[in-house]
């Protein structure tokens, strides 16, 4: 009898801690609680929130930005640096939702599909941490984006630019990214093709060789068609045309000799003007002309095309393309730069006071 007893107790505290257990499971899964441990990376994604971002990330220096798709396009890229700054989980799953399996992005001159790009940034980050810091520039023209911001890592502080194609897609998940250079090529170009696959390696050595191998027509008056802008868009404005021809005509006068490039100097920049370069302390123009005929006595370079001129109000982003040949060696080299320039009418005429490199 003693051992009935012993056996229906253990059997009923079994039946008991069970379903004390299912209750406990079923409580703690039920939507919304707030016991429920959060296992899911939490992001931001709203095309609401773009007045509190905008207090989080300020830029310095904003421009117009239209109604329509360039709205969008800025909350986008609002989000971006909110979801960047909760750590790679979180921005890899906005990742999924920015760009598309289609999308391409060009780190420092390496091609990279989606996939690639964000183990490209997984590595970096496990390296360093980054943390993005305020706008200084954001230009938004139609469907595309010219940004130039401020990074931070361990101590010391950063400024990167970028160019970015956009599409609206026109479903739920709305404004996406087609292709996007992240800063020109530069020092860690061979740590980032690394991560490429073979269609995109293949594809980037073609683009080399077609820059290599680029003829300028320099029997072309139409300084429009002399220098193609391979992601052109149509300015109507006379404002707007004005920076245009300003920006055609500085190719062009650096391609003429540096004798020709600084007289255009004197006539287009403020004679205060300053330029800044991310490797080189900020440059008065006469010290700029000097490093600059420094340069053209070891190299031979010509600025070939335009992969993107962006002009809103008083600021131009501009992304080109250049071939470099050491006089001495005669080896060829070719690689991208990109620029924002700020501009002020002065007497009636449009001059640059500040210029930004890299």
């Amino acid at each position: 009898m003693q051992k009935s007893m012993i056996i229906l107790i253990v059997v009923i505290t079994v039946i008991v801690v069970a379903v004390a257990v299912t209750l406990l499971c079923v409580f703690l899964t039920k939507d919304n609680n707030k016991y429920i441990p959060k296992s899911e990376v939490e992001i931001v994604n709203s095309y609401d929130n773009t007045d509190e971002l905008i207090q989080k990330f300020p830029v310095n220096s904003p421009t117009t930005v239209k109604e329509g798709i360039e709205k969008k396009i800025q909350n986008r890229l609002l989000t971006g640096f909110e979801n960047w700054n909760r750590g790679f989980k979180a921005w890899k799953k906005w990742g999924d939702i920015l760009y598309t399996q289609d999308s391409i992005y060009n780190v420092h001159g390496a091609r990279l599909t989606l996939a690639h790009y964000q183990d490209a940034m997984d590595d970096n980050l496990k390296k360093v941490n980054i943390q993005m810091g305020d706008f200084n520039s954001m230009i938004i023209v139609d469907k595309y984006a010219a940004i130039r911001y401020e990074i931070k890592t361990a101590g010391r502080a950063g400024t990167v630019m970028e160019f970015v194609e956009f599409k609206d897609y026109g479903d739920e998940l709305g404004t996406r990214v087609v292709e996007g250079w992240g800063g020109p090529k530069d020092d860690s170009y061979e740590d980032m093709c690394k991560f490429q696959g073979d269609e995109e390696k293949a594809v980037q050595q073609q683009q080399i060789n077609d820059m290599i191998n680029y003829i300028i027509p320099n029997g072309e008056t139409d300084l429009n068609i002399k220098y193609k802008i391979k992601y052109k868009i149509e300015y109507t404005n006379p404002h707007d045309i004005s920076i245009l021809n300003i920006i055609l005509e500085g190719i062009d006068k650096w391609n003429a000799g540096i004798s020709v490039y600084k007289n255009w100097l004197d006539s287009a920049y403020t004679s205060n003007a300053i330029n800044y370069d991310s490797r080189i302390q900020p440059r008065t123009m006469s010290k700029y002309k000097q490093e600059m005929e420094d340069l053209t006595t070891t190299y031979n370079i010509e600025k070939l095309y335009f992969d993107h001129i962006l002009i809103r109000d008083n600021w131009a982003g501009i992304h080109y393309r250049y071939r470099m040949e050491n006089k001495q060696t005669r080896v060829k080299t070719v690689g991208d730069r990109m620029q924002f320039l700020q501009f002020e009418e002065i007497n009636s005429n449009l001059k640059i006071i500040l210029s930004w490199v890299k």
